[in-house]
């Protein structure tokens, strides 16, 4: 039978004064989600935190059974779209933080070896299998549009002055376009949520080394976060990290 664990870790960073990213493990750890705020320092905090919280809730108030996989693919959608309503309702209430949205990434576990996946925005889901990195999701950005254009190189996505700029997120429109990506997970897999806090200073390859020889999901996150601090840590960094194993 197929068990994980997970942990999650959070930093401000060395140049930010604050952290708006915002994070959720859910108690049944089924349900993974990571949030990178925008719009201000109030603003930015304030739909990271109004996003994981609306989820948090929706999750306790209608989680799917395990084994629904319609179910759970309905459920992130009405997840996000709820939180979405409710990060645009607090902005067009609020004129100090009109305009403030999200990214979001969030990850829910099935019954039968799958893990569904949605997002907006650029924070991302990846897996790592025996050694190799996959990325589940595709950045909502602009130097991603670029990248795939063939007009910079993933290098220079990292050094573009463009690289902040995010084509969707939640709570900037009074709808979102939640894109979903289910994926087979098995025995040994890894599974990484990450705002681009992360992804701003390490390399995909560097991503799948420290997981790939990390034992537990806490030793990862600490890795990745002491590795992006040391590089600089130029944005708020915020990793969640679960190990699939096979158990009886």
């Amino acid at each position: 039978m197929l068990k994980w664990t997970a942990a999650a870790l959070s930093d401000q960073g060395v140049k930010r004064a604050d952290n708006q990213d915002n994070y959720f493990i859910s108690e049944d750890n089924r349900v993974f989600v990571v949030a990178d705020g925008m719009g201000g320092a109030l603003g930015g905090s304030t739909a990271s935190r109004l996003t994981v919280n609306s989820i948090e809730n929706f999750w306790k108030e209608s989680a799917p059974a395990p084994d629904d996989k319609d179910g759970i693919d309905e459920w992130l959608g009405e997840a996000v779209n709820k939180a979405n309503d409710t990060v645009y309702g607090f902005s067009e209430e609020n004129p100090a933080v009109k305009g403030m949205g999200t990214t979001v990434v969030i990850a829910v576990q099935d019954a039968n070896g799958c893990v569904h996946i949605g997002h907006v925005g650029d924070s991302r889901a990846y897996l790592v299998r025996n050694g190799e990195i996959q990325v589940l999701t595709q950045d909502h950005s602009l130097v991603m549009e670029l990248y795939r254009g063939g007009h910079i190189t993933e290098e220079q996505m990292k050094e573009s002055p463009f690289k902040h700029f995010i084509t969707r997120c939640v709570g900037h429109k009074d709808r979102v376009d939640l894109e979903k990506n289910p994926r087979e997970i098995g025995d040994g897999d890894w599974l990484l949520l990450c705002t681009d806090g992360l992804t701003a200073v390490m390399m995909d390859d560097q991503i799948a080394q420290v997981l790939h020889e990390s034992e537990t999901p806490e030793e990862a996150c600490k890795k990745l976060v002491e590795i992006t601090l040391e590089g600089g840590a130029p944005d708020n960094v915020t990793v969640i990290a679960v190990k699939y194993f096979e158990e009886g």
